[in-house]
C-alpha cells in the first residue's frame, strides 16, 4: 500500500472514529503517546538546563574535580584509570 492509499485509509477511518466521541478521545491518546515516542530525546534539555549543567562543571572545575587525558592516552584508558568499569 503506497503513501496516499495510507492516508485514504486512515482518512476514512478517522471519519467513521469521529462519529463516536469516546472512541475518537482513545484514538486521540494513543496517536499523542505514539508522536510522544517518536518524538522523545533523552539528550534534550531546556536553555536554563543546558546553562545550570555548564555552571555545575565549571564549578567542579574550580574545585578541581576533574581528569586530565594524559598525552598517548585513550578516552577508554582515561575512563578506567577514573574508577569506570568498562
Amino acid at each position: 500500500m503506497n503513501a496516499l492509499q495510507l492516508d485514504a485509509d486512515i482518512l476514512r477511518n478517522l471519519g467513521i472514529i469521529a462519529e463516536d466521541e469516546s472512541m475518537l478521545d482513545k484514538v486521540a491518546k494513543y496517536l499523542r503517546r505514539v508522536v510522544k515516542q517518536m518524538t522523545y530525546d533523552p539528550t534534550l534539555m531546556t536553555k536554563e538546563e543546558f546553562f545550570a549543567h555548564v555552571e555545575r562543571a565549571e564549578q567542579q572545575y574550580a574545585n578541581g574535580e576533574y581528569t586530565t587525558q594524559l598525552p598517548g592516552e585513550s578516552v577508554t584508558d582515561m575512563l578506567r584509570r577514573s574508577g569506570y568499569a568498562l
